[in-house]
């Protein structure tokens, strides 16, 4: 659908703050801290999954973290640590961290309609000890991203529970969706994906997991 007239455009600051004249509610400044609470601890350290996002000279990243809970270790209230497993190498988030060293987690707990949002600054280290701390089945990260913390909050419920995201009712069949094999053949004309591509899926994942 198009955007008709300029008129309906929101291009100031001052357009902005007249949208949205009423005041913040005030818990929703009151839960924005500097450091890591033991509240906030405990619900980082229940998660399993987190989207990091970063920006670099090519444009915005958001990418996909996840391992067991407690996978970002809380190193004390101002710092964390991530691990970065293996991946596909395009090194995105990585490439911007070089350029630009703020972060921002969003963190996911399932079956919690709160997330736990968490900003910062972050070295890329590669301290063998460090690395080696966060193996699993006997391979360690490469580098572990140490993220200084400068705010931490938690959302409201409010978007979780309107997408129904931990719904069983609202779980969508893989198989009423293109594969990623499917995809590929789509977008390169069947030089790359098909079939073929998504029958080794399972294999190449095992062996690639970590």
């Amino acid at each position: 659908m198009a955007v008709n007239g300029s008129n309906h455009v929101i291009s100031t600051m001052a357009q902005l703050e007249a949208l949205f004249e009423e005041p913040p509610y005030p818990p929703a400044l009151a839960k924005e801290v500097e450091r890591i609470t033991p509240a906030y601890r405990t619900l980082i350290e229940a998660s399993p999954f987190c989207a990091l996002a970063t920006n670099g000279p090519e444009g915005l990243d958001c990418s996909p973290r996840g391992d067991p809970a407690g996978f970002v270790r809380v190193l004390d209230e101002h710092t964390v640590v991530v691990p970065d497993r293996r991946g596909n190498n395009r090194i995105d988030s990585m490439r911007n961290l070089i350029h630009d060293p703020r972060v921002a987690l969003l963190f996911l707990i399932p079956g919690v309609s709160e997330t736990i949002r968490i900003m910062g600054r972050v070295t890329i280290s590669t301290d063998p000890e460090l690395c080696a701390s966060f193996a699993i089945q006997g391979k360690a990260p490469r580098c572990v991203l140490v993220v200084a913390v400068e705010k931490v909050f938690f959302q409201c419920a409010k978007a979780i529970v309107r997408s129904k995201l931990w719904d069983p009712a609202t779980k969508v069949e893989r198989s009423t969706l293109p594969t990623p094999g499917k995809i590929l053949a789509e977008i390169t004309g069947g030089k790359l994906g098909g079939p073929e591509h998504d029958r080794i899926a399972p294999e190449r994942m095992k062996a690639t997991i970590y």
